[in-house]
């Protein structure tokens, strides 16, 4: 089982809050990055969930129709 991109999540905003703190900007930088890529995974994760269920959907329909 995938994460779903939580894990970059949570890194990146440790990272982000670290920064903050330190006020080391390239550390906030790389938690913002981090954080953004964690998104990304998990849209991704989304859109292919929802192209297998309507896959199915079509294939069960098709099936049907036989």
């Amino acid at each position: 089982m995938t994460d779903k991109g939580f894990t970059d999540k949570i890194k990146g905003k440790v990272k982000e809050t670290t920064g903050d703190i330190t006020n080391d900007k390239e550390l906030k930088t790389e938690g913002i990055v981090d954080q953004a890529k964690g998104k990304v995974k998990k849209a991704s994760s989304d859109i292919k969930e929802a192209s297998e269920e309507i896959k199915e959907k079509v294939e069960k329909k098709l099936d049907k129709h036989k």
